[in-house]
């Protein structure tokens, strides 16, 4: 038994190492094979161990988010890398012609880098857990909107870096003639979209100078309403009445914006007419129940802006109590229950005290001539 596993094991050898297949032995094969196989198993242990760690860090704390992250953006493509690192290894040993070996060693090259792109482009997460970590400690949700936009940015980067540098390393070729006929193509492009480009550095200015927020109510030319979305093209508003608009970044950017979230309050001028019956001391007595009033409310009203009350005109049918207030916070619907209960005050006191609210008159002279015929 032994003679004869002794003789079939040589014969296999012979002919292992005689027998050829597209000009190389089957050993050579079997040896790519084996280098294939070996580095497909070592990346998916690899792997394996890598998800494994980052599930076990996500389970203990939150700190270990940047750590995770990482062992995960590395997990899936590692398998990647040595494949292709298997099949260069394995494919030393194959005899193969000058241009054939040239572009298997080139393919081989590109997963090995295909892989190692598909890293980073997974590795933009990481800057993504940064970027949110610095805009949640800044007061305006604008820069969170932002967040989104540099990640995909980042991400298109990447990829165009990546293709860029696997054609220029790998393959030699020549790309100053491609960005030139780039350079031509985007003049005549830049042209072509000159709106879109407005618009882009619209978006810009917006994310920059951070006129407003997501959130907040704005009146931007004869539109007024609530932010929903920035973009880079556009910023989408919700108008009073139920309806969206969708302005182009590059009006937005060129226009008046009022930023109606950002008022520190409400200020109300009002006019307290009183006919021109009123004596002077009931003048006096209006004015000191208005002061009254306001002082009584002074804790509604912003502390560098008092309230304000003076006999201000002699209208053509009023005298004219003028009050001033700077209401305080800049709540729409607060602001006028207390306008309410102001007025309904206002109207019972006066009506109390016997001053009456004067209302639009005219005072008619008729002039009676002397009849000429009697004279």
């Amino acid at each position: 038994m032994d003679i004869i596993a002794a003789n079939f094991l040589a014969e296999a050898r012979d002919y292992i190492n005689t027998s050829e297949f597209l000009e190389n032995t089957i050993g050579q094969w079997l040896i790519l094979l084996g280098a294939v196989l070996g580095a497909m198993i070592l990346g998916k242990v690899a792997m394996f161990f890598l998800l494994h760690s980052a599930r076990k860090m996500d389970a203990i704390e939150e700190r270990f988010i940047l750590t995770s992250l990482f062992a995960k953006s590395l997990a899936r493509p590692l398998p990647f890398v040595m494949l292709g690192a298997g099949l260069l290894l394995g494919g030393q040993g194959l005899s193969m012609e000058t241009d054939i070996r040239w572009l298997y060693e080139k393919i081989c090259l590109t997963i090995i880098y295909l892989a190692v792109i598909w890293c980073v482009f997974k590795l933009v997460d990481i800057v993504e857990i940064f970027l949110c970590h610095i805009t949640s400690k800044t007061n305006t949700s604008l820069d969170d909107q932002l967040v989104p936009l540099v990640r995909k940015s980042l991400r298109i980067m990447v990829v165009v870096m990546g293709g860029l540098f696997i054609a220029t390393n790998i393959f030699n070729k020549n790309i100053g003639a491609l960005l030139a006929g780039l350079g031509i193509g985007g003049l005549a492009f830049a042209l072509a979209a000159k709106d879109m480009l407005s618009n882009l550095f619209g978006s810009a200015t917006i994310f920059t100078d951070r006129p407003f927020g997501i959130g907040d109510r704005i009146r931007v030319k004869d539109f007024d309403g609530t932010v929903e979305e920035v973009g880079f093209r556009s910023t989408r508003l919700r108008l009073l009445n139920g309806h969206q608009v969708v302005l182009p970044n590059g009006v937005v950017a060129n226009e008046a914006i009022e930023n109606i979230s950002r008022r520190p309050f409400l200020k109300r001028t009002l006019d307290v007419t009183v006919t021109y019956d009123t004596t002077p001391e009931k003048l006096d007595r209006a004015l000191a129940i208005l002061r009254e009033m306001l002082d009584a409310r002074g804790e509604h009203f912003h502390p560098d802006f008092p309230s304000r009350c003076y006999f201000t005109d002699f209208n053509s049918d009023n005298l004219c109590l003028q009050v001033i207030y700077w209401y305080t916070p800049a709540e729409w619907w607060d602001y006028l229950a207390f306008n309410n209960d102001f007025n309904t005050e206002l109207l019972r006191r006066f009506n109390e005290e016997g001053i009456e609210f004067a209302f639009p008159t005219q005072t008619v002279y008729l002039k009676q001539e002397q009849d000429i015929s009697s004279q």
